[in-house]
């Protein structure tokens, strides 16, 4: 397995954004979901139109946990949402997939739709986590509550969060470059 980081450098955040979006608005919305509320990619190709439709707030049951979450929905991705969804019924799948009536992509295809992004961008180290870890780590630059972001996540530590977001790596790295010896 090929571990992932976090989208660091927003401007590389819209870059994808723009390129996701020229492609296909369906691919751009899903990338939103998972930098714009912080969910796993199994929890984002299970929504339906009626789990966001007019909502404030996203109220999932995570697949991976079991547990509820109430997530804040973010003014961009609500707005993005409300574009996406005008056409479409109550029980839609919001990420359908080409294959049969009203399902959702796999999981497969929406790591594929990623890497392509990302290999014709020249990022690497991209897959469908690290849109949950660009959330957090964005999250925790702006605001630095790494309690907030813990409970987000539902980590059971700081430390599980910080390393989950690549923050231990960025202190890291800057701790290896100060040595001047």
């Amino acid at each position: 397995m090929k571990f992932v980081q976090p989208i660091r450098d927003t401007d590389q955040v819209t870059l994808m954004m723009r390129y996701l979006r020229e492609r296909s608005e369906r691919d751009a919305l899903m990338f939103a979901m998972g930098v714009y509320a912080g969910l796993r990619i199994s929890d984002i190709l299970a929504l339906r139109v009626r789990d966001v439709q007019g909502k404030s707030d996203l109220v999932i049951r995570e697949l991976k946990t079991r547990k509820s979450k109430l997530m804040p929905i973010n003014p961009k991705l609500k707005r993005m949402i409300a574009h996406y969804i005008a056409d479409m019924e109550a029980h839609d799948y919001l990420f359908q997939s080409r294959q049969g009536t009203n399902r959702p992509i796999t999981r497969v295809r929406a790591y594929q739709i990623l890497r392509e992004a990302a290999d014709a961008l020249h990022m690497d180290s991209i897959g469908t986590h690290s849109l949950r870890k660009t959330f957090g780590y964005h999250i925790y630059r702006e605001s630095k509550d790494i309690g907030m972001l813990q409970d987000m996540f539902n980590h059971s530590t700081p430390y599980v969060t910080l390393r989950y977001i690549g923050i231990n790596r960025d202190q890291q790295q800057k701790s290896v470059e100060m040595l001047g010896y």
